[in-house]
C-alpha cells in the first residue's frame, strides 16, 4: 500500500476503456468489450482503498477529504457530458425519447443511474442505443460503493489486520456467490446493482490490503501478468450480449485485471502497459469513458444506422478529441487543489448541481417539447404506441407461464378454437386476428411469452424460463382439444436465436407434438427486422416530407439471416405445415415496407405495429380458416 505512482496501472485502464470504445463503436469481434467496465472497478477498489487504508491507519483519514478527491475525479468531466447530452437531446431526438433524457441526468448527478435502469429493464424499456446516460450506471455503482466503503474501514480500524482481511474476503465471496445465483434468475439486477457487482471492486481492494500473497519470482509474474492479459482478451474476443454476465463469466476479466496489478511491475506486459502512448489514454479514459456513448447514440439517431465504415472512424476520433479536451481542460484543473482549493471546489459543485437540475426540470416540464417538430413528424413519433392494447395483461413477461394466469381470449365471447403461440412477435398479431376472428363470431387464444419463440427445449440467454413457459404452453394445449389449429410467431431473425443450433430441432419437435396431440399448424416465418427504430427513420422522412422515400431491409439480407432455418421450414411444409412468410406481402423485389399510406408498420426496430399486424393478419387467417 505505497502511494508510488504506477504507469502500468494508467496502461490498465487503457485494456480497459478501448474495448469498451471499440465494442460500443460497432468495431467487429469485440462483442465482449463490455468487460471493461469490470477492469475499471478492479483498478478503482486497489487504488482507493490503497488511499483509504493508508490514512486510516495513520490516523489521518477524512471523509471530508475523501469526497473533496471524488468530486474532483468525477462530477466536473461529467457535468460538462450532463450538459452537453442535454442539449443534444433537445436538438436531435423525438419528443418520445427526448422525455427519459432529464430524468436519467438528474439520476447520474445523484449517482443513482444504474438503479433508475435497473427499473427501465423492461420490455418497453427504451433501447440503450436511445439512453444516451446509460453509461453512467457504473459510475453509480462506484459511488454507492464508497458511500459504505471507507464507513467500514473505519469502523474495522482497530481490527488486527488478519480480521480485516477475513472480513473483506467474505463480503468478496458473499457478494460472487450472490452474482453467481442471481444473474440466471435476476439477470437485470445482476447486472446493474451493487450487490452483485461488489467483489469486483472488493478485488482490487484485497489486494490493495495485502490478503493476496505477494508473487516473488521473476518468471512466474511473467506468467501470471501474461495470463492475466490473456484473460481480459479472451474475454473481449469471446463474449457477446449473450453471455450471461456478470457471475462466473466475469471471473475472466476480473482476476486477469487482478493479476495485472499484483504482477505486471517489471514485466515484458508492464513494459508495455507503460509505454506512454498507452499510458496517455488510460490518462483520459475516465473523459473518453464519459464522452463516447452519448457521441454514439447522437450518432447513430442522426443517421437512422447502427455505426459501420467510416461513422465508426469518424465516431471513434470525435470522442478521442473530446476527451483529450476534457482532460486537459476539465479534468486537470479541478484535481489541482492550487488551481481550484477546496471552499471553491465545493461552492462551484453545489452550483453546477442546482444549474443542471434545473435545465433538467425546465426540460421535464415540456413534455417532450413537441413544439420543436412538424405535426406528420409527431405522427411517426406517436408510432412507438401502436400495439395491442391487450399486451400488458395477456402476455407473460419472462417466461411467466400460464399456470399463473390464463390464456387471454381475444374476438369473439365464445370458447377458442384456435390459439396463437409464439414470443412478442406474436402479441400484435394475435389482437390482429382476434379482429377477424370475432367477425367471424369466433376466437382465437393468445400464449405468448416474452423473448421466448415457441421451441422445445431452448432457453434463451437474458430471459428466465423459457423451457419451462413452453412446456406449460404444450401441456395447455395438449390438453384442449377444442384448439384445432395452432399459430406459432416468433423473431427467428433475432441473432441470439439464429445463433443456437438447437433452435431447428428443437422448432420441429414443437410441430411434431403439436401434430400429435391432432392440431393443425400454421407457422408464422419471419418478420423482417431493421436496425434502428422504424418510427424515427419515418420522423425523419416526414420531417422533409419525403415519406415515399422510406425503406426497409432487402428481401435478400432477410433471406441471408433466415438461411439457418431454411431447411426445417422446408421441411415442415412436407409434413403438412402452413407457413405464411410475412415477406411475401410486406416486401418488393428490393425493399421490405416500413410504413403503408403514412403509417409505420412497426412501433420499433422489429416489432410490428397493430398497423403492420392488420397487414399481415388476412393472409395468416386465410390459413387459419381456410
Amino acid at each position: 500500500m505505497t502511494g508510488k505512482y504506477r504507469p502500468d496501472i494508467d496502461g490498465l485502464r487503457t485494456v480497459a476503456i478501448l474495448p469498451v470504445l471499440l465494442f460500443h463503436a460497432g468495431v467487429p469481434g469485440l462483442l465482449g468489450g463490455f468487460v471493461g467496465v469490470d477492469v475499471f472497478f478492479v483498478i478503482s477498489g486497489f487504488l482507493i482503498t490503497g488511499i483509504i487504508a493508508r490514512e486510516v491507519d495513520e490516523a489521518r483519514f477524512s471523509l471530508v477529504r475523501f469526497y473533496e478527491r471524488r468530486i474532483r475525479r468525477i462530477l466536473p468531466a461529467l457535468a460538462v457530458v450532463m450538459l452537453f447530452t442535454l442539449v443534444g437531446a433537445v436538438w436531435l431526438f423525438l419528443p418520445s425519447d427526448f422525455k427519459p433524457v432529464p430524468r436519467s441526468i438528474v439520476a447520474a448527478l445523484l449517482s443513482v443511474s444504474n438503479l433508475l435502469f435497473w427499473s427501465e429493464a423492461s420490455y418497453f424499456g427504451a433501447s440503450a442505443h436511445l439512453k444516451p446516460m446509460l453509461h453512467t450506471w457504473s459510475l453509480a455503482v462506484e459511488e454507492q460503493f464508497y458511500i459504505f466503503f471507507p464507513l467500514l474501514l473505519i469502523a474495522i480500524r482497530n481490527w488486527g489486520m488478519r480480521r480485516r482481511k477475513l472480513l473483506l474476503m467474505v463480503i468478496f465471496f458473499g457478494s460472487l456467490a450472490l452474482s453467481i445465483v442471481l444473474v440466471p434468475r435476476k439477470p437485470d439486477f445482476s447486472f446493474y446493482m451493487l450487490p452483485t457487482r461488489a467483489w469486483e471492486l472488493m478485488a482490487g481492494a484485497l489486494l490493495a490490503i495485502g490478503a493476496v500473497p505477494a508473487v516473488r519470482p521473476r518468471f512466474a509474474r511473467e506468467v501470471v501478468s501474461l495470463l492475466g492479459l490473456a484473460a481480459i482478451v479472451a474475454a473481449v474476443v469471446l463474449y457477446d450480449e449473450t453471455t450471461p454476465f456478470p457471475g462466473l463469466a466475469a471471473l475472466p476479466p476480473v482476476l486477469g485485471a487482478a493479476a495485472l496489478i499484483y504482477c505486471a511491475p517489471g514485466t515484458l506486459v508492464g513494459r508495455l502497459l507503460s509505454w506512454r502512448p498507452v499510458v496517455f489514454i488510460g490518462l483520459i479514459s475516465y473523459s473518453l469513458y464519459l464522452w463516447h456513448w452519448p457521441i454514439i447514440v447522437f450518432a447513430e439517431y442522426a443517421t437512422d444506422a447502427p455505426l459501420a465504415g467510416w461513422r465508426t472512424v469518424a465516431v471513434v476520433v470525435a470522442s478521442l478529441v473530446m476527451a483529450t479536451l476534457s482532460w486537459r481542460f476539465v479534468e486537470r484543473p479541478f484535481r489541482s487543489s492550487q488551481q481550484v482549493p477546496a471552499p471553491r471546489l465545493f461552492r462551484m459543485a453545489g452550483v453546477t448541481a442546482v444549474v443542471v437540475a434545473a435545465a433538467c426540470a425546465v426540460a421535464m416540464v415540456g413534455n417532450g417539447w413537441p413544439g420543436r417538430f412538424t405535426p406528420a413528424t409527431l405522427e411517426m413519433d406517436d408510432a412507438r404506441n401502436d400495439f395491442s392494447p391487450r399486451r400488458k395483461n395477456c402476455h407473460w413477461e419472462q417466461g411467466a407461464g400460464p399456470d399463473t394466469r390464463a390464456p387471454c381470449t381475444l374476438g369473439a365471447d365464445v370458447a377458442p378454437d384456435v390459439a396463437l403461440w409464439g414470443d412478442s412477435h406474436g402479441v400484435e398479431l394475435a389482437y390482429a386476428l382476434g379482429e377477424l376472428a370475432g367477425a367471424r363470431q369466433r376466437s382465437i387464444a393468445e400464449l405468448t411469452a416474452s423473448s421466448c419463440p415457441p421451441v422445445e427445449g431452448i432457453e434463451v440467454p437474458g430471459r428466465t424460463g423459457c423451457a419451462a413457459a413452453n412446456r406449460k404452453a404444450l401441456a395447455w394445449l395438449e390438453a384442449r382439444p377444442e384448439i384445432r389449429t395452432v399459430v406459432l410467431a416468433g423473431y427467428w431473425a433475432n441473432d441470439a436465436i439464429a445463433s443456437n443450433p438447437a433452435v431447428p430441432a428443437g422448432l420441429t419437435r414443437t410441430v411434431e407434438a403439436l401434430q400429435a396431440a391432432g392440431k393443425r399448424v400454421v407457422l408464422v416465418g419471419a418478420v423482417p427486422p431493421n436496425p434502428m427504430p422504424v418510427r424515427i427513420r419515418l420522423a425523419h422522412l416526414a420531417e422533409r416530407g419525403a415519406l415515399a422515400e422510406a425503406e426497409g431491409v432487402s428481401p435478400a439480407a432477410l433471406a441471408e439471416r433466415m438461411a439457418y432455418l431454411a431447411p426445417t421450414i422446408a421441411t415442415l411444409r412436407e409434413r403438412g405445415v402452413t407457413v405464411i412468410d410475412p415477406a411475401a406481402t410486406m416486401c418488393t423485389p428490393s425493399f421490405c415496407a416500413i410504413q403503408q399510406d403514412g403509417k409505420a408498420l412497426y412501433f420499433d426496430a422489429h416489432h410490428l405495429s397493430l398497423t403492420g399486424a392488420r397487414l399481415l393478419a388476412p393472409q395468416v387467417a386465410a390459413a387459419v380458416y381456410r
